[in-house]
């Protein structure tokens, strides 16, 4: 009878094991970087958060360096819940969600405390929110910095673009800044970067300093000119469907270490940024240029009445968050 007992209990313990490891979720995110870039590292303590919030029940595993696709292909995925999260960049989700496109504004942001201040509060939080009905949740958002440019001469001044083969993000903001300052546009994957500046299909590039070291550029392109045009962050975001599978508790746990991941990873961030200029000059010979923005800021002053004409929802959060500024 004992035995029984036993066998009966013993039972009952397994089952509820199996239970509990058939509701266990395993979300798949994928993105672009390496392992050892700071926006991973990031990720990566959201989703040991996560699973050790919900005792195991949702857990997050990360795809680096595009091996489910490009950012694109990833938020395409998200968007018919074929993936159910990725990490794209606001200059490619302008072409999902039109309100990131504030973020491709060159000069947009008075500093970057100012920008930390816009994607913490509220105006982030709505921006984030504004792509569910297009089947991109937002998440959090992780800074990356602001964006330069960089080749293998110094640039100056928008007289030093004129001609000049600039690759940028598959971005209408993009392509319209470097038009307004002279270059000439050239949209390439992140992925064919190198090569192309090694082979000079394209003569330089615009990012922040630790594309000189993560990605290497800073062997094939020798100055980096610190114009910081803009500061486009990353986003973390989920397919409807892989939300509403999990429940309200889940969803809160994923919400809080999403969010706290970001908070901590804009301190980590300008740790790695400015060790990534201190590497690119003592070890890959990179010359930084500090550059007077003015003539920039000029050349680029079109962009904000044609967005903000182009789509009115643009414009008035242009308003808002110039109206946010320190």
């Amino acid at each position: 009878m004992k035995i029984a007992t036993r066998l009966t209990c013993g039972s009952a313990l397994a089952l509820v094991a199996m239970t509990a490891l058939a509701e266990a979720r395993t979300l798949r995110l994928n993105h672009n970087n390496p392992e050892d870039h700071p926006v991973h590292l990031s990720m990566q303590r959201m989703a040991d958060e996560v699973e050790e919030t919900t005792g195991g029940s949702v857990k997050i595993r990360i795809y680096a360096n595009g091996q489910l696709g490009s950012q694109r292909e990833s938020t395409e995925q998200v968007q018919n819940c074929s993936l159910d999260m990725a990490r794209s960049n606001a200059a490619e989700l302008e072409a999902f969600v039109p309100s990131y496109a504030v973020f491709n504004l060159p000069y947009m942001f008075a500093s970057e405390e100012h920008f930390d201040q816009v994607i913490a509060g509220d105006l982030g939080r709505q921006i984030l929110d504004s792509g569910i009905e297009q089947g991109i949740r937002g998440l959090a958002y992780y800074t990356e910095g602001a964006r330069s440019f960089y080749a293998n001469k110094p640039i100056l001044s928008p007289d030093d673009l004129k001609g000049v083969k600039m690759r940028v993000q598959p971005s209408p903001s993009a392509v319209r800044m470097i038009e307004l300052l002279g270059g000439n546009p050239t949209p390439i994957g992140w992925g064919e970067l190198y090569s192309a500046l090694q082979q000079g299909v394209v003569d330089g590039a615009e990012n922040n300093p630790t594309a000189l070291t993560t990605a290497r550029h800073g062997e094939v392109a020798k100055h980096f000119s610190m114009d910081e045009h803009t500061l486009i962050p990353s986003v973390v975001f989920m397919s409807n469907c892989a939300w509403e599978e999990l429940t309200p508790d889940e969803q809160t746990a994923l919400t809080t270490a999403a969010r706290n991941s970001m908070m901590s990873h804009g301190e980590e961030w300008k740790i790695a940024s400015d060790k990534a200029i201190e590497d690119a000059q003592s070890e890959m010979g990179v010359e930084i240029h500090q550059i007077d923005k003015a003539p920039f800021i000029e050349a680029v002053q079109p962009m904000y009445d044609e967005a903000a004409s182009a789509n009115p929802e643009i414009g008035t959060l242009i308003e808002q968050i110039r109206a946010s500024a320190p």
